[in-house]
């Protein structure tokens, strides 16, 4: 550990708190000088570079995935870009054996887990490979249902503490998930039961084209998690350290059986909710925009690293014609996939086909055999 290294988080106070002020912990400022070093994570600089390349990574994939479905090749896509820190950083605390719930959104995580990125383009189209997980994945698909994850996480966390397992579960939704009733049911029964969960919000300021501040009457979302009696915290979602050091201390909290964590990241989408159809320019001003990219989480980390010798522009644009060729590679593999019949469908609805599917699968049979 560090020379005086101190905590990010102290959660018994959290606890015992009847503020709803939460101050936000941040390490690394719009400019990427340290301004907390007193609560550096203790990361080698391999793992500091590992984490840049996997931001750098992420901001490509959503540039390429944008242009791919734009093209008619990709399905349902949600942007990414500025979420890099919020997404890739936690992610980067958590161990493969951790249980991973993403929401539609959170795709990078789930492939950084361990997820083929071919797989996840099959997932975009709705191919039914795309959810087709072995069981050393410990993830789930992502949710389209929105907060349905936290029901889902806090059932496998649960099950996780009755097998005295030493891991934790994670789960991911934005601040609308915050209003729908399975945020507030995950949080209670995993508080209830102490289960090793945690609970990521990832406020980007609108529940698709709802302001955050319209959405809910409450002055954070961390503080939504007082009532279901967790500590709750409030972090710099633009500053992938900071982000990281969070998730750290609240996996270390989760997993030494003090039960779950909720975390609210102040993050930003720099492109639309998806691009479904959906129109930023309708619900955002150029002037909040401007705001948020000059807290680009790519931008500070990138001269951080740089002050430290540890970065270059030509180390950026070697690792960018990478990540474009295996982009390329892995929508390649997505083409071969073989095409989708009705009756693939029929098959997997049920283990035990009732009569009315085995009555449409003879059906759909003939014809696709015809």
């Amino acid at each position: 550990m560090m020379a005086n290294k101190h905590a990010a988080v102290d959660f018994d106070k959290l606890l015992n708190s009847e503020s709803q002020e939460f101050k936000t912990v941040q390490i690394l400022d719009e400019t990427g000088k340290v301004v907390n070093p007193e609560i550096m994570p203790d990361l080698s600089d391999e793992e500091l570079v590992d984490l840049m390349k996997q931001m750098v990574w992420s901001r490509v994939l959503d540039q390429r995935a944008t242009a791919l479905n734009r093209q008619g090749r990709l399905g349902f896509y949600a942007p990414t870009a500025g979420q890099e820190a919020s997404q890739l950083a936690s992610n980067f605390a958590m161990t493969k054996d951790d249980f991973l719930f993403p929401g539609y959104r959170d795709v990078p995580q789930l492939v950084q887990h361990g997820l083929p990125l071919s797989q996840a383009f099959l997932w975009s189209r709705g191919h039914i490979d795309g959810n087709k997980y072995p069981e050393s994945l410990k993830a789930m698909p992502p949710q389209i249902i929105i907060g349905a994850q936290y029901i889902q996480a806090m059932g496998v966390a649960v099950g996780m503490k009755k097998r005295h397992s030493e891991n934790a579960v994670y789960v991911y939704t934005g601040d609308g998930g915050t209003s729908q009733g399975d945020f507030y049911e995950g949080l209670n029964f995993a508080g209830a039961f102490k289960a090793p969960a945690i609970f990521v919000v990832q406020n980007n300021g609108f529940a698709i084209s709802v302001p955050r501040e319209k959405q809910t009457a409450a002055v954070t979302l961390a503080q939504k998690g007082v009532a279901a009696g967790i500590p709750a915290i409030q972090v710099d979602g633009m500053d992938a350290l900071a982000v990281y050091e969070v998730m750290k201390e609240a996996r270390d909290y989760a997993t030494a059986g003090n039960g779950p964590v909720l975390i609210e990241t102040l993050t930003y989408r720099y492109g639309p909710h998806t691009l479904s159809g959906d129109d930023p320019t309708r619900y955002r001003t150029k002037e909040t925009d401007d705001i948020w990219l000059k807290r680009d989480p790519l931008t500070r980390m990138r001269q951080f690293l740089t002050d430290k010798g540890l970065w270059s522009q030509a180390q950026e644009d070697t690792l960018i014609d990478q990540v474009k060729a295996d982009i390329k590679q892995a929508i390649n593999e997505a083409d071969a996939a073989p095409k989708q019949k009705v009756t693939d469908f029929l098959k997997v609805t049920f283990e035990d086909q009732p009569q009315n599917i085995q009555e449409q699968l003879a059906e759909y049979t003939a014809k696709e055999s015809n």
